[in-house]
């Protein structure tokens, strides 16, 4: 199997986030042939159509960050029942401008923790939706909603709970074979 970069999005701008804890469990059960780079978002300014003649820094890094990787990885919490607006926001900029859309053909995964049963089932089902329309193939299956207990991780990302790390293992292998899939069947551009 190949190698790919893969580039990470936390959809949570707090460093204590769970989800941060949760990508660091991630990349640490990933398969060797990944390789993880986070593409961060904090510092982009509400996306608005008029920077689209003259992208700011923050929007040209974002896409610069998207376009050199082979695949995404967002990691994301649920907020009232839907993503967080700085990940929307960071999902505007990257499909802008117009015919400019960071996402064309990025295969792309979704995950997500939360303290309550249901994970981010409600925020994973938003953002998949806007993944499609931005053209990027995303694995539908296993999909993830981990259900996230301080007894169960480390702060740095290593899982004590054995069905969950069997389960996130799984994941990431089943991400691993996605990326290849997509690589082999659809034409990338660069």
């Amino acid at each position: 199997m190949s190698n790919y970069d893969v580039g990470y999005i936390i959809g949570s701008l707090s460093k204590e986030s769970v989800n941060r804890i949760l990508s660091k469990a991630l990349i640490r059960l990933a398969p060797p042939q990944l390789t993880f780079a986070e593409i961060p978002i904090k510092d982009l300014p509400l996306y608005n159509r008029d920077y689209d003649v003259d992208y700011p820094p923050a929007g040209r890094a974002l896409k610069a960050a998207i376009s050199g990787v082979d695949a995404l990885l967002f990691v994301t919490p649920e907020y009232n029942r839907s993503m967080p607006g700085v990940l929307k926001n960071a999902i505007d900029w990257a499909s802008r401008p117009w015919g400019d859309n960071s996402f064309a053909l990025k295969p792309s995964a979704v995950i997500g923790a939360s303290p309550g049963k249901l994970g981010t089932a409600l925020a994973q089902l938003g953002l998949r939706s806007v993944l499609g329309y931005c053209n990027s193939p995303h694995m539908t299956s296993p999909e993830a909603y981990i259900q996230f207990r301080p007894d169960n991780f480390t702060q740095d990302g290593e899982v004590l709970d054995d069905s969950t790390k069997q389960f996130l293992t799984g994941f990431m292998a089943d991400f691993a074979t996605f990326i290849a899939r997509v690589h082999s069947a659809v034409p990338q551009h660069g």
